[in-house]
């Protein structure tokens, strides 16, 4: 009988020891996981209040860009026309050039000067919530000569320069007019000439309509640098 108490005493002493060190150990078990789960859950908190931000201020963004585009249909008109295909305006001053030249004939410069004026009041009217940038491209184009003429050919790459030169003359043009777009800290002016290329072309009959100006103006909202 006392061996008996005894075992049972001694039974005792080792389980409960041992329960407690169990329940102890999954305690421990269960506060890690916890804590893990806490910070996981804080972590994709952040990471979707992050990213509601982001959306908010993208929406921000392209209201903006949208009511710019907007603005920029007082373009339209005498002096420019929208390309929707291309997302671009195009000046629609009749300018002919000489074959090969890059002058501007003095016959054209008043309508060219009065749209340059156009294009600069009416990127000075825009009025936005927030700062923002354009970003001008004056493009200058060259029609090709009749179809078989090996002038095609053999000036292919020539008409790069030359269609960049003609848009260089229009930009100097308005310059010593006082119209100076690169004086303006909104506005990243690139000058650009496709050649007998790009796209938008007019063609067959139509083809003498490339000696022309494409105006393109790119609205970039955001803090300004």
């Amino acid at each position: 009988m006392n061996n008996t108490t005894s075992n049972k005493r001694q039974s005792n002493d080792f389980f409960w020891p041992s329960y407690v060190d169990l329940m102890t150990s999954l305690f421990v078990v269960m506060l890690v996981l916890f804590v893990y789960s806490f910070k996981l859950f804080k972590d994709r908190e952040g990471e979707l209040k992050q990213a509601n931000g982001e959306l908010k201020a993208k929406a921000i963004e392209l209201e903006q860009i949208t009511k710019i585009r907007r603005s920029l249909q007082q373009l339209e008109g005498k002096y420019f026309k929208y390309d929707p295909a291309n997302e671009r305006h195009e000046l629609l001053v009749p300018v002919q050039f000489k074959a090969g030249r890059d002058e501007i004939q003095e016959a054209y410069k008043p309508a060219l000067l009065q749209a340059g004026r156009t294009l600069r009041s009416v990127l000075k009217s825009i009025k936005t919530d927030q700062p923002v940038r354009y970003l001008v491209i004056v493009e200058g184009m060259a029609a090709r000569y009749p179809q078989g003429d090996p002038r095609n050919t053999r000036e292919e790459q020539t008409t790069y320069q030359l269609s960049y030169r003609r848009a260089l003359n229009l930009l100097n043009f308005w310059r010593q007019n006082g119209i100076n777009f690169s004086q303006d800290r909104s506005i990243e002016l690139i000058i650009g000439g496709s050649g007998f290329y790009g796209t938008g072309r007019y063609q067959g009959r139509r083809e003498g309509d490339n000696k022309r100006f494409l105006i393109q103006v790119i609205p970039k909202v955001g803090r300004m640098q």
